[in-house]
């Protein structure tokens, strides 16, 4: 069941708006990703909080086509931190991984455009 603002788990009833709107970005996206509920919630609950109450600028990593498919790399990065044959392959372990490192993940088309935009 996707969360919103007016809509969300008890347990995020007593946090500041910004990080009740981190933890049900998160959990929305644990969702998808085909995690439970009972292990989204307090995954998404510790995650937000660490991402808002941080001082330090969250890494921005991209999902870019290239010659053999699609990658994941940190932005400004050479390296490739994953690589698929296609954007839908990679995006479920370019979420993991971008979440895990408390990132924001851009998406972008074969064309070059950015497409859309997670986790900011």
């Amino acid at each position: 069941m996707p969360w919103n603002q007016k809509d969300y788990p008890a347990s995020f009833k007593n946090l500041t708006a910004d990080v009740r709107d981190k933890a049900i970005e998160i959990a929305n996206a644990l969702l998808r990703d085909g995690y439970e509920e009972s292990r989204a919630i307090p995954i998404a609950l510790e995650q937000a909080k660490k991402t808002e109450n941080s001082d330090e600028e969250r890494p921005i990593y991209e999902i870019k086509k290239h010659d053999e498919g699609w990658q994941l790399k940190k932005k400004d990065s050479k390296k490739a931190i994953l690589s698929e044959e296609t954007k839908e392959s990679l995006m479920g372990e370019a979420k993991r991984y971008v979440n895990k490192n408390h990132g924001e993940l851009h998406i972008y088309t074969e064309d070059g455009s950015l497409s859309d935009t997670l986790y900011e």
